[in-house]
């Protein structure tokens, strides 16, 4: 068996993909661009892939190719459907950044309620020294405690956020889907935007998701709100966001994913320099722990690909998706 790992620069240097467990041969590619795809795949019985893009094009070249691994949880980089109707399984990691992604989310969170950007500028620039007081206060300070949370995407990431967020003393909402009537536990979309002091959004990129946050949601939110993106950047309609931050329609945002990754550097996000605004290049998954967790999932993955079983879906770790 032949295996390729297309992406492998996406990972930290120090992160091992236990591939010799599979006795196969592997190869690892560190970026396979858009033209190399077909080329690097031809003998591959399963490829490894971060973030290459695998169109229903490209696998009708890959005659020879059983199984796509995806290093990831997110699969809207490959067509499923074109995998289905090819007879190639196609198999995802969950769960692998359930303490990385949530840590980001409160790191992102306490920087803007706390404007710990403005604060630790002002030690830097002079503005503290400068002060005729003991302290430099020019910034609002929020506490976390009392205020409330909602939820976008009850799965195991926003639950890991709902968990910090009672640490915290937050009151929690969870969103039901938007247009459905809530189940037990769940409030109306447009409930949880108009009550809500922080929304953060947990749920895939899908034709339904897309943009599921723009002006008119934008506009229900309170005006002192912050809005927190660690999922993927089609969910939020970025033009909206910067035209409610500029007017003070929204009181913050932090962002970890773009629409476009890597980002142009005219990105309006990128280039807006606004001191209520963070963005990071999505890195929310990447804290050592979680790289080397999906990484040994991706070949467990394999491994049970190997033995024939066709596991579907589950809540565990390594629940294998197959498109079969």
């Amino acid at each position: 068996m032949r295996i390729v790992l297309l992406d492998r620069n996406t990972f930290a240097d120090t992160i091992v993909f236990p591939t010799v467990r599979l006795a196969a041969h592997s190869q690892e590619y560190g970026h396979t661009g858009a033209d190399e795809v077909v080329t690097r795949a031809a003998e591959a019985d399963v490829l490894i892939t971060n973030k290459c893009k695998l169109s229903g094009a490209v696998l009708a070249q890959l005659p020879r190719l059983k199984l796509i691994a995806a290093a990831a949880t997110g699969v809207d980089h490959i067509d499923i459907d074109a995998a289905r109707r090819r007879g190639i399984g196609v198999c995802n990691v969950r769960d692998y950044a359930r303490h990385s992604v949530p840590e980001h989310v409160f790191a992102l969170l306490l920087a803007l309620r706390r404007n710990l950007l403005n604060y630790a500028s002002a030690a830097r620039d002079g503005r503290w020294q400068r002060s005729n007081i003991f302290c430099l206060h020019d910034r609002p300070i929020d506490d976390l405690a009392g205020a409330t949370l909602g939820i976008i995407g009850g799965g195991t990431l926003g639950q890991g956020v709902a968990k910090l967020a009672a640490a915290f003393g937050m009151q929690v909402l969870f969103a039901e889907r938007r247009g459905v009537s809530p189940r037990a536990g769940y409030t109306s979309f447009e409930q949880v935007l108009t009550d809500s002091d922080v929304i953060s959004l947990h749920v895939p990129l899908t034709p339904e998701t897309h943009h599921l946050i723009s002006t008119p949601e934008l506009a229900r939110m309170r005006p002192t709100a912050i809005l927190i993106n660690a999922a993927r950047g089609g969910i939020v309609d970025e033009d909206a966001l910067l035209d409610a931050l500029r007017t003070g329609r929204l009181a913050g945002a932090a962002v970890d994913v773009l629409t476009t990754e890597p980002p142009p550097a005219d990105h309006p996000l990128v280039a807006a320099d606004l001191p209520n605004l963070i963005v990071t290049p999505h890195i929310a998954w990447a804290s050592r722990q979680a790289q080397q967790r999906l990484a040994d999932t991706v070949v467990e993955n394999i491994l049970a690909f190997m033995r024939g079983e066709h596991r579907n879906p589950s809540p565990g770790e390594g629940a294998v998706r197959w498109a079969f």
